[in-house]
C-alpha cells in the first residue's frame, strides 16, 4: 500500500467507485468496545438512580466519543500499515483501561479513566498529525485544530480525575461538552479560523460499515448477555417466553436497522459531494440514540429475565420502553438524514410506545417485553412491506436521497 502511495504516507488508497473495506485490525480493536458497551450496560443497572443515570450518560458519551474518533482517523489512515496498527493496539491498551473502570469511575477510579481517556484522544490525534504529510495542509490543520480542542478538554477529564463526587461530573460534562461542540463549531481556532467543508471528505462506505459494526456490537452484546443470565435460571414457562421476548427484540431491532437503513446511508453517503457533513450528522451524532437504546433495552432484557412476575417498577418501566423509544427516535432521525423524509412506521411505533408507557404500571415486566417487543416488530414488517419498493424509487429520483 505504501508503494501505491508514496506521496500519501500512512493514508489510504482511494479508488474510484471502490469503497475501502474494514480490515481485521479494525474489528481487533471494536472487540475492546463489546467489553466497554458490557461494562456501561452493567453499571446501569446496579446504579439504576436519576444520578446514576447521568453518571452513565456521561461514560457513555465518553466511550461513544472515543470510539468514533478512532472511526474518522482510520477512514483516512491506512490500518493495514505497521505504524498504524501500532497505534490501534495501543488504543486498545486504552480501550481496556477506560472499560475497566468505568463501574467505578465516580468513585475511586476515575483519574484511572479520566488518564486513559484523554490519553487516547490525545494520543490518536498527535499521531494523525505527525503523520499527515507536509503537503496535505487542510489535513494537518485540520489535526491541529481538534488536538487543540482536545487537550482542552483533557484539562477538565484530569482535574475531574483528582476532584470528587459532584465536582468530578461538573468537569466531566464540561470535558464532554467542549468536545461535543467541536465538530460544530467546526474546531475554530485563533489564527486558523474554521476547517472547510472540503477537508472533511471521508471515504462513506467505509464509515457506513463501522458504524454498523458498532450497532452490531451492542446487539451482540445484549444478546450474549441474554444468554448467560437465561443459563443461570430455572427454566420456568415466563422466562422462557421472556428470553425468547428479548431475543425477537434484537431481532426486529436488526431488522429495522439494517434491512433498509444500513444499505440506503452507505449508498447515501458514498454519493455525497458533502460526505464529511453527513458522516458528522447522520453517523457521528444521530448514531448514539440508536446504540443507547440498545444498551437500553439490555438493561430491561436481564431485569425481566430475572423478576418477570408481579408488577412493573420503575426502572423496569423506563428500561422497556424507554430503551425502544430511544432507539426508534435514533433510527426516524438517522433515516430523514439519508432520505429526507420522516418514516410513518417509526412514528407510529414511537407513539404507541408513549401509550404504553400510561399503562406500564398495570403490566408485569414480562407482559411490558413482550407489548414492546410486538411494537417493534410491527414497525420492521410495516417499513419492510410499504416502503420496499418505494424507497428505491425516492433514492434514484433524487439521487441517492436529502
Amino acid at each position: 500500500m505504501a508503494a501505491d502511495n508514496p506521496r500519501g504516507a500512512m493514508f489510504r488508497v482511494i479508488r474510484p467507485n471502490q469503497h475501502s473495506r474494514v480490515t481485521n485490525v479494525e474489528l481487533f480493536f471494536d472487540l475492546v468496545f463489546v467489553f466497554a458497551v458490557t461494562q456501561v450496560s452493567h453499571t446501569l443497572l446496579h446504579h439504576f438512580t436519576p444520578l446514576g443515570a447521568v453518571h452513565v450518560a456521561v461514560l457513555f458519551l465518553a466511550v461513544w466519543w472515543v470510539w468514533v474518533y478512532t472511526a474518522w482517523v482510520t477512514n483516512w489512515l491506512d490500518p493495514e500499515l505497521t505504524p498504524v496498527r501500532i497505534l490501534i493496539f495501543l488504543m486498545m491498551l486504552g480501550g481496556l483501561v477506560l472499560s475497566t473502570t468505568i463501574p467505578t469511575a465516580f468513585e475511586g477510579r476515575g483519574l484511572w479513566f479520566a488518564l486513559a481517556y484523554a490519553t487516547m484522544q490525545v494520543g490518536r490525534t498527535a499521531f494523525w498529525l505527525l503523520a499527515t504529510p507536509a503537503h496535505r495542509t487542510l489535513v494537518r490543520h485540520n489535526a491541529i485544530r481538534i488536538l487543540v480542542w482536545l487537550c482542552g478538554s483533557a484539562i477538565f477529564w484530569i482535574l475531574g480525575g483528582f476532584a470528587h463526587e459532584e465536582a468530578r461530573l461538573w468537569f466531566w460534562i464540561a470535558a464532554l461538552t467542549i468536545e461535543y461542540v467541536g465538530p460544530s463549531a467546526r474546531f475554530w481556532v485563533p489564527g486558523l479560523s474554521f476547517s472547510s467543508v472540503e477537508a472533511w471528505a471521508v471515504e462513506g462506505g467505509h464509515m457506513a460499515e463501522r458504524c454498523s459494526l458498532f450497532v452490531i456490537i451492542a446487539l451482540g452484546e445484549a444478546v450474549v448477555v441474554n444468554g448467560a443470565t437465561f443459563a443461570e435460571l430455572d427454566w420456568t414457562a415466563d422466562n422462557i417466553l421472556a428470553f425468547v421476548s428479548a431475543l425477537v427484540g434484537a431481532i426486529a431491532m436488526w431488522w429495522i436497522y439494517f434491512h433498509k437503513g444500513a444499505e440506503a446511508g452507505s449508498e447515501r453517503i458514498s454519493k455525497s459531494a458533502e460526505s464529511g457533513r453527513l458522516a458528522r450528522l447522520a453517523y457521528t451524532y444521530l448514531h448514539m440514540p440508536i446504540v443507547a437504546g440498545i444498551i437500553l433495552t439490555a438493561v430491561s432484557d436481564e431485569l425481566v429475565l430475572k423478576h418477570p412476575t408481579g408488577h412493573s417498577d420503575l426502572r423496569t418501566i423506563v428500561s422497556t420502553i424507554g430503551g425502544p423509544l430511544v432507539f426508534l427516535v435514533g433510527t426516524i432521525l438517522f433515516k430523514h438524514a439519508i432520505r429526507g423524509f420522516l418514516q410513518l412506521s417509526h412514528g407510529i411505533g414511537i407513539i404507541l410506545l408513549l401509550v404504553l408507557w400510561w399503562f406500564a404500571a398495570a403490566l408485569s415486566p414480562l407482559w411490558l417485553s413482550v407489548a414492546t417487543t410486538v411494537i417493534m416488530i410491527v414497525v420492521a414488517v410495516w417499513e419492510s412491506v410499504s416502503l420496499g419498493p418505494k424507497v428505491e424509487e425516492h433514492e434514484s429520483a433524487s439521487g441517492g436521497g436529502a
